[in-house]
């Protein structure tokens, strides 16, 4: 049996390993869950409160999972693009936001690759390896906190591969960062991003988190999405708006709608109606993406008199809308650019 990563654990899991396992008092579980989500440490001698027998039980029983930086790139405006590699050589980027109004911001993976083939996503290139535990979800977080001496305020499930797809381990990684034992990070300030997995959004709907789940919208009628985004072939819009619509009921949370706006494919004025028509009546906001530049894909940005009158026709219809504010795009960091790179990794 191998050993048990503890970082995966919250506290009750790590009480029922300490009791159960190593034959230790149930109160150590809190030291150590703070030791490794609270005060950030990678090695079981840091925690200075356990004894040394206790130590070296867990140095025998278990590990702390941890990421190597292979590369570091920061982008004019402040925004860090890194390529973490995982204990197994796959890797995985995660991207550092900072903003002028204190908000330290961290856009991270959950799975290695993503399966999903979005037609203008570069993360799609290398197609889906396998999924991230909560340790390694969780940990992006932390490395960056480590590597820049900064405490990370909003986390952001944008990064590589389809949250949805890792269910179980995304919500208890999201959980382990909400802890207040731990990195107490608020849950409102957790964004998820799905590409529209119905199943599991009717699922998360029940799950009592009052996060921000936002959809990958990008096309507002079916022939143009099942172009776009294969998954509108399983799941189309007419049942993805049904799950939105159950899941701002139950959770009467507002869904925020992405749109990647691609110049002469989803940016005319009869778009604009048919998302109109699409979302009118739901909890919602509507985020315009300017298409990101990406090696090796055709797609334009929309001129900024379309993308304008885009906008115009959605917020004359009453529904909230926006223009994001683009980041990082000199170090392909943004939206839609991130991509597993073996020849980093190699050199």
């Amino acid at each position: 049996m191998g050993k048990i990563d503890v970082k995966s654990k919250n506290v009750d899991e790590l009480k029922e390993f300490l009791t159960t396992e190593l034959q230790e008092k149930g109160f150590r579980a809190t030291q150590i869950f703070k030791w490794l989500h609270d005060k950030n440490v990678i090695t079981f001698a840091d925690m200075r409160n356990l004894s040394h027998n206790l130590q070296t039980k867990l140095e025998q029983s278990s590990h702390i999972t941890t990421l190597d930086t292979v590369t570091r790139h920061q982008a004019k405006d402040g925004t860090i693009k890194y390529l973490f590699q995982l204990e197994d050589g796959q890797t995985i980027e995660s991207v550092y936001l900072p903003y002028a109004d204190g908000r330290q911001s961290i856009c991270i993976s959950s799975q290695v690759g993503c399966g999903m083939g979005c037609s203008f996503c570069a993360t799609a290139i290398g197609g889906f390896i396998r999924n991230l535990t909560p340790a390694e979800i969780v940990e992006q977080v932390y490395a960056v906190q480590r590597d820049l001496s900064v405490r990370i305020t909003n986390v952001v499930l944008m990064g590589m591969g389809e949250p949805l797809l890792n269910y179980d381990s995304v919500i208890k990684a999201i959980r382990l960062l909400n802890d207040p034992l731990g990195t107490n990070i608020g849950i409102r300030k957790i964004t998820l991003s799905t590409c529209g997995i119905v199943p599991q959004i009717r699922q998360l709907s029940k799950e009592d988190l009052q996060l921000v789940l936002a959809i990958s919208l990008h096309a507002p009628n079916d022939a143009l999405r099942n172009q776009l985004m294969p998954i509108n072939r399983k799941y189309p819009l007419v049942e993805l708006i049904s799950a939105c619509s159950e899941y701002t009921k139950i959770t009467r949370r507002r869904i925020t709608f992405e749109y990647a706006v691609i110049a002469g494919v989803n940016d005319l004025p009869e778009h604009a109606e048919q998302l109109v028509r699409l979302i009118k009546g739901l909890l919602c906001h509507v985020n315009l993406i300017p298409i990101n530049p990406v090696e090796g894909f055709e797609f334009g940005r929309p001129s900024g008199v379309n993308l304008q009158g885009f906008m115009e026709i959605i917020s004359n219809n009453g529904i909230e809308v926006s223009i994001r504010e683009e980041r990082g795009t000199d170090i392909d960091a943004a939206c839609g650019q991130l991509r597993r790179r073996n020849e980093e990794v190699k050199s």
